[in-house]
């Protein structure tokens, strides 16, 4: 594959790294408005485009790639927002997305255990609560997976209604509130924890990522897997 990666910091190194590695191909190297425009004919001729950005510039870049019709691999999170929007835009005009909160294969295993755990602690009373820890530099708070793995507690156990970031500003003690603390410390990868607490032991489910490989591997299969596909792809149609 012909390959273009948009935001080219510390994920985006370790992207072309992996791309070289299983014989791609990165022809273009995105940071700043200026490289985008300065290639654009260019880029337009690639197979995919890998977005590790950040969330204010997320929608921007998935516009533009949707101007080129070239298939997306989005690794930002802190946009989902707008989701549902970029998702039906993308299946009405014929385009092809492949988003998910965190690509590592391994975590996404975890999810798959979260849905079965948040059944069971509904089912035998237990209290649900998730920690998720990165580095200081990550912007979005809490992180994408952990949302996605509240929402999936909340979907799998009529126990909680929504989540919270569990910080200083929070004052809800309602029993239907799922909480997420979420800490910045050091250079660290990415620990999420969903803990379950009942009056006879406890559970924890624990995933970390020792570098960003886990997550630039999963990236660049996920651009594998999109070539020749139309519309809308996470994890789960990988997996």
């Amino acid at each position: 594959m012909k390959i273009v990666i948009l935001g080219y910091g510390k994920m985006g190194h370790e992207v072309e790294q992996v791309a070289l590695q299983r014989g791609h191909e990165v022809v273009y190297r995105i940071d700043t408005e200026q490289d985008w425009y300065r290639n654009i004919d260019g880029i337009a001729d690639c197979d995919v485009v890998i977005e590790f950005s950040t969330p204010a510039t997320a929608i921007a870049n998935i516009e533009k790639c949707f101007e080129l019709d070239i298939p997306m691999v989005i690794g930002t999170t802190g946009w989902y927002a707008q989701l549902e929007d970029i998702k039906n835009r993308c299946k009405n005009e014929g385009h092809t997305i492949f988003y998910a909160p965190n690509f590592s294969i391994g975590m996404n295993f975890v999810m798959n255990l979260n849905k079965q755990m948040a059944r069971f602690a509904q089912k035998y009373d237990y209290q649900l609560d998730i920690t998720e820890t990165h580095h200081i530099h990550k912007l979005d708070k809490p992180s994408g997976t952990a949302v996605k793995l509240a929402e999936d507690i909340i979907d799998n156990n009529d126990n909680y209604e929504y989540w919270t970031l569990d910080d200083e500003d929070t004052q809800e003690n309602d029993d239907k509130i799922l909480r997420i603390n979420a800490i910045r410390e050091g250079e660290v990868f990415g620990i999420h924890e969903i803990n379950a607490l009942s009056d006879c032991d406890e559970i924890t489910l624990r995933h970390e990522a020792f570098s960003r490989k886990g997550f630039a591997t999963g990236a660049v299969i996920a651009a594998e897997f999109i070539q020749d596909k139309k519309g809308v792809f996470t994890m789960n149609d990988l997996l």
